[in-house]
């Protein structure tokens, strides 16, 4: 029986029941879904960095954002938040859709 331990979506549950398999799980403390919730960032990040297609990197990049907008909650936030801020930030530093690569800075 393979072991996991990993912060799952909440339907995982239902469809390994419906495939048959029986499994535990527990629900986590605040505080330990916090810490997984990080953990489970990572790990989405880095398949994201690994994905080989548009395709898998777009599904990568969906879970970060369901990642994201769980963990502005944690925070006592929204993924709307999250975005205002985005764009204030864009509007005073900028964003990234100009492949600007800065090499140096002379003193």
């Amino acid at each position: 029986m393979p072991t996991y331990n990993k912060l799952v979506r909440n339907l995982i549950p239902q469809i390994i029941e419906k495939q048959g398999k029986a499994l535990e799980t527990q629900i986590l403390s605040g505080e330990e879904y916090h810490k997984e919730l990080r953990t489970k960032l990572q790990e989405e990040v880095n398949e994201y960095l690994e994905a080989e297609s548009d395709v898998d990197a777009v599904e990568e990049l969906a879970d970060v954002l369901e990642l994201m907008k769980a963990l502005a909650k944690q925070h006592g936030s929204s993924i709307e938040e999250v975005e205002k801020v985005r764009k204030e930030k864009a509007e005073k530093r900028g964003a990234f859709d100009e492949k600007v690569f800065l090499r140096h800075v002379e003193d």
